[in-house]
């Protein structure tokens, strides 16, 4: 009776199991549609608002005229209205029940799920009042970063004119009065950061959050700590590299100032106003791009920059691109000014694509236009029907970036540059000397992003740090991290790292262009030995159909794919600095053979 019994249970059992896999299958069919109704809905909403904030922020920094209060009336009124949708609490309560089912849904509905939380977080209603005050915080900050008047000896400059000086003047008097006047906008900058670090952490902490680093992180599925561990994983990687090029240039400024070899290198003496990138220390004779491009208007730039993503097989640019972008210099008469920092907008998340730039008929230029139409042409790529808009992000944020600077070092290496007549496809060209300018470039880099930058954040955000010591906090990792210091004590009446744009609003996401800068050795080493057959350091993708098909096969998914996966498919391997570091590998003989006999004040290791 007791077999009978215990039978007819696992009978009644695997019946009730099929009746409720029908129910289950039934259920989980109402429950998809269910969600992709409120996707639907949300993203229509979505759409709506985020252009209309994009087009106020557009104007913002595209026109800021001193004591002009609409454009700030605008944007905060833009801004609300985005941030009151995104974080209400009605969106928080039904996509968190959604997602608690999340193994019914299809994987493209859980990954918009999980972009509406992850937005909300950053406009929660539950705290409507500091959404509010954060906004109008973060508009002002920006108000007094981009209207600031930087002036030389009474006479106004641009941040283009001090940066000219830093890259070519060999006077120490001029070079130092223009890297104070670079930093004078952090003085005014100060007490907003401190009063944005409030504000951005305890909106973040209203959804769980403990600080607003942590917060920007978790978008890459890591930890803070993790985060923190890879940047200083990287540092540590490239740091040999860094510390024979750190002994170099100090031995070589000295000899190029007359003045004694300094035990760190003085940031005025740099070409760069935050030391980040030191490649105008070199000049590459047959490579003198600034040359070639002396007789070219700064429009011709911009069109060779679309003729080469044109000759790799995309689309051309939009009409509109053009009509609405703004690119060049304002004129000096001009009665507003702009923001001068270069960047690509996907304004309505479709069609409507723009650039903010003062493109000049400049190697830096030409570089960059190819580093910033290659974010254009990412937003191009995932606005396809098989992307949602919540979904038409990079595959992760330094995604964007490593496309923008592939495409920046690939426009810049000789062949390429021949096949556009900008050089002579004969000439000779000291290759030591290309690749010691490339390093102090790509490799100089990293120490500042992946230490200075991701550090000082995460000691503001996540440690707390006080105002009073913001400076000192600074110094300290650019000592630490590049080996540079001020020219004088800096005091606390400063704030040196608020002169840097993305402190202020931009703010603890810097470790993206770190990780930019390893994929895009990843991304470069692919193509060169795996389709163009071509030396790492000497290729042509001008013209390369295949480039362009394995370019889109990585962009054209968006955010709607595992960062990781995405990586793997694409170049075989999980992120690793051994590209960049095997692309140097020939520099290491040639640093250590200068710098025989030299005093290294850097240690073998952080």
């Amino acid at each position: 009776m007791k077999k009978l019994i215990a039978l007819s249970i696992v009978l009644f059992s695997m019946v009730s199991c099929k009746e409720d896999t029908s129910k289950t299958s039934n259920n989980s069919a109402e429950l998809k549609a269910e969600v992709q109704a409120f996707l639907d809905d949300y993203t229509n909403t979505f759409v709506k608002l985020y252009y209309d904030s994009a087009l106020a922020e557009w104007d913002a920094n595209t026109r800021i005229v001193a004591g002009d209060t609409t454009n700030a009336y605008n944007v905060q009124k833009a801004n609300e209205a985005f941030a009151k949708f995104t974080g209400s609490t009605e969106n928080i309560e039904k996509t968190r029940k959604f997602l608690e089912k999340k193994d019914a849904l299809d994987i493209v509905q859980v990954r918009q799920l999980n972009t509406i939380l992850y937005a909300a977080a950053n406009n929660p209603e539950t705290v409507s009042d500091l959404v509010s005050e954060r906004i109008a915080a973060e508009n002002a900050q920006n108000e007094t970063l981009f209207g600031f008047d930087f002036k030389v000896d009474g006479k106004s400059v641009t941040t283009g004119d001090i940066d000219k000086v830093l890259r070519e003047s060999n006077d120490l008097n001029e070079r130092l009065a223009n890297w104070e006047t670079s930093k004078a906008v952090g003085k005014d900058l100060k007490d907003g950061l401190e009063n944005l670090r409030s504000l951005r952490n305890k909106t973040v902490r209203a959804l769980g959050y403990d600080d607003y680093f942590t917060y920007q992180v978790s978008d890459y599925g890591m930890s803070r700590q993790e985060m923190r561990d890879e940047m200083n994983k990287m540092v540590k990687e490239v740091w040999p590299l860094y510390r024979e090029l750190h002994t170099w240039a100090r031995y070589e400024l000295a000899k190029k100032f007359n003045a004694e070899v300094p035990q760190y290198l003085p940031a005025h003496w740099l070409p760069n106003r935050w030391g980040q990138d030191w490649s105008a220390l070199v000049n590459v004779e047959g490579l003198d791009i600034d040359a070639a491009l002396a007789d070219k208007e700064p429009e011709w730039i911009v069109r060779e920059g679309e003729n080469f993503y044109k000759s790799i097989g995309f689309d051309p640019l939009p009409a509109s691109f053009y009509e609405k972008s703004s690119m060049y210099p304002l004129p000096a008469d001009a009665p507003y000014k702009k923001n001068n920092h270069a960047s690509a907008w996907h304004m309505d998340l479709e069609n409507d694509l723009r650039c903010l730039m003062s493109v000049e008929a400049t190697a830096d230029y030409y570089e960059t236009i190819h580093h910033e139409l290659g974010h254009i042409y990412y937003y191009q790529a995932y606005t396809n029907p098989d992307v949602p808009p919540l979904l038409r992000g990079g595959a992760n944020r330094g995604y964007h970036e490593a496309i923008g600077s592939l495409l920046g070092l690939a426009a810049m290496q000789k062949p390429f540059l021949a096949e556009k007549g900008l050089v002579d496809a004969n000439v000779e060209i000291d290759e030591t000397q290309n690749l010691l300018k490339e390093a102090l470039n790509y490799v100089v880099f990293l120490p500042f992003s992946a230490g200075v930058m991701t550090e000082f954040e995460n000691a503001v955000y996540a440690e707390n740090l006080p105002k009073d010591e913001f400076n000192k906090k600074w110094w300290e990792l650019a000592q630490k991290y590049q080996g540079m210091v001020p020219p004088s004590e800096r005091g606390e009446e400063f704030c040196d790292a608020a002169s840097k744009t993305h402190i202020n609003n931009d703010a603890a996401q810097y470790y993206d262009y770190a990780v930019s800068y390893i994929l895009l050795f990843q991304f470069h080493d692919h193509i060169s030995k795996n389709i163009l057959k071509q030396d790492p350091h000497a290729t042509n993708y001008y013209g390369s159909k295949p480039v362009g098909d394995f370019l889109k096969e990585v962009l054209k998914s968006g955010a709607n794919n595992d960062w990781r996966e995405l990586l793997k498919e694409s170049v075989g391997s999980e992120m690793s600095a051994k590209p960049m570091l095997d692309y140097f590998a020939p520099l290491m003989d040639y640093l250590k053979e200068q710098n025989k006999g030299r005093t290294y004040t850097l240690p073998e290791s952080l």
